[in-house]
């Protein structure tokens, strides 16, 4: 049977309770909101973008403290048929200037502490609407949309019109906007909750169905997408921490069943003694990704709560591709793989002129589905680059598999750092150290960390007569760059190893400064 509506809101909003009175989210703060209040809310907020007169699928850039409220927006620009921009909420001036201008933005959302420097970007950018919204309830945004009606009508939208656009940072520098549609977004959705076996309410915890714990910020793929769609479509309760706190989330555990983390929050939640397998006995699932974990912080955590976390993989691009099974009939977690590829998902291992290589072998990863976006915004060369002839992705990663479908992350192309779970490409930070006086050149390089798995350290090379500041650096680059992408230590030296073709040897780097 056709669809006769390919919005993401509808197929989400379709599997919430009957009961909309229930709990849906409830905050760390003590606030609780009903089914009902997010699809009032969503409405008002959906008639407010429609009194602006925006042009079909306007992007709506948001930039605010995670908040139920700023969820509601998202549900919103879905339910009115825009396009959604989350950005980080460390993003500085210059990032935030050119998401602006290459996303043309018609509206922003901000907090009220950055309208003062934000206002001026937005005006350049040609950004008409400016609203505010605090984590606190407060902001122009709310005001406007009290005044709005509780009812709206969604959207009609094609299964292929973009759901959302999410920024991520390019090898060669400035970030690309990667086009996630409608149907990538549900597609991928409709797989989780099979693949994860989500209990709808009914099942389980006293008959109220799985109940996630949300720890994660909302301005990417795994807060805003992996988990909260996941309880959306399962009609299941969130228990909403704007903050991680170690303590206080292993004290929900005895309310909820399912969290999703980076492999930092599980590194400090075992420093915490209140971990412990009668805290952690209602729990069904824990699930890591983002960044690769340690064997070690795996076997420290099924020593201390009896329970195997399942590590999966995905992208920017492409929402979630692999994942350890999470029923035993689909078979065991394998600690050190991030499991088979989905279903659905095509995944093949190739190696540099784009041929397959036998299983165990090292080789690109290059994945196709319905998950896989439809592009990088207004980037059609750089679209074209990465998609081979028959219409497989170049993730850019480099894996393995072995005879049973499990595959391995080995390594990164290019020069990726991943810093707690946040994407940081040297080639950006490059750019701003060496804009910066007496600086020659540098590079940028991952070096291992316990808590973050991986941090920057700088080497930069001064000018001829200069004298450069390894801490002076490092402070002015806190001004111009989210804090997740500033190197953790700068060091001065006279030049930098090259080999006989002149380029950089960041593999000698990281070895002299791991």
């Amino acid at each position: 049977m056709t669809r006769t509506n390919a919005n993401l809101f509808s197929a989400l909003t379709a599997a919430f309770p009957t009961r909309r009175s229930a709990c849906a989210v409830e905050t760390d703060t003590g606030l609780h909101y009903s089914w009902q209040d997010l699809l009032d809310a969503s409405a008002m907020l959906a008639n407010l973008l429609g009194s602006l007169k925006l042009p079909a699928a306007s992007r709506i850039a948001v930039q605010v403290d995670k908040s139920v409220e700023a969820l509601m927006l998202y549900l919103a620009t879905l339910r009115a048929g825009h396009i959604f921009v989350p950005l980080n909420t460390a993003y500085q001036s210059g990032e935030m200037a050119y998401f602006l201008q290459d996303a043309q933005a018609a509206v922003l959302v901000c907090s009220s502490a950055n309208l003062p420097w934000l206002q001026p970007l937005a005006d350049a950018a040609g950004t008409r609407h400016v609203f505010t919204l605090n984590d606190n309830r407060t902001g122009t945004l709310l005001e406007a949309a009290a005044r709005q009606r509780r009812t709206h009508t969604v959207a009609k939208v094609q299964p292929q019109a973009l759901a959302a656009i999410i920024y991520t940072s390019g090898t060669t520098g400035r970030s690309k906007g990667a086009m996630l549609s409608h149907a990538n977004l549900r597609s991928n959705a409709e797989v989780l909750q099979r693949y994860w076996d989500w209990k709808k309410p009914g099942k389980t915890k006293a008959q109220g169905g799985d109940v996630l714990i949300h720890a994660l910020p909302i301005f990417h793929v795994h807060g805003l997408f992996v988990a909260i769609h996941g309880a959306l479509l399962n009609g299941s309760k969130m228990i909403w921490c704007a903050k991680f706190d170690p303590r206080k989330t292993i004290a929900y555990y005895a309310q909820a069943t399912v969290m999703m983390g980076v492999p930092t929050l599980y590194v400090r939640m075992l420093a915490e003694s209140t971990l412990t397998p009668q805290a952690t006995r209602g729990m069904r699932l824990f699930i890591s990704g983002s960044a690769p974990m340690l064997v070690e912080t795996h076997e420290q955590w099924r020593a201390r709560t009896g329970h195997t976390i399942l590590e999966r993989y995905g992208m920017s691009e492409t929402a979630m591709l692999t994942s350890n099974p999470c029923k035993p009939r689909d078979g065991t977690r394998r600690i050190g793989t991030v499991g088979p590829a989905l279903p659905g998902v095509q995944l093949r291992i190739v190696d540099d002129a784009g041929q397959p290589v036998a299983d165990g072998e090292i080789g690109g990863i290059q994945v196709k589905g319905p998950n896989v976006f439809q592009g990088y915004w207004q980037m059609p060369e750089k679209t074209a680059e990465e998609f081979t002839a028959d219409g497989f992705f170049k993730t850019g990663d480099v894996g393995k598999r072995d005879p049973d479908g499990y595959v391995t992350i080995v390594g990164r192309s290019k020069d990726l750092i991943i810093s707690g779970g946040y994407n940081v490409y040297p080639a950006e930070v490059e750019g701003y150290i060496n804009n910066l006086p007496g600086v020659e050149e540098s590079a940028v390089v991952g070096a291992p960390h316990p808590d973050f798995g991986e941090v920057g350290v700088a080497v930069v090379v001064p000018r001829a007569g200069a004298k450069l500041d390894p801490d002076s650096i490092l402070t002015q680059l806190k001004a111009q760059l989210a804090h997740f992408k500033v190197p953790k230590r700068c060091v001065v030296v006279t030049e930098l190893p090259r080999n006989a073709m002149g380029k950089v040897q960041k593999n000698v780097l990281r070895e002299r400064y791991a």
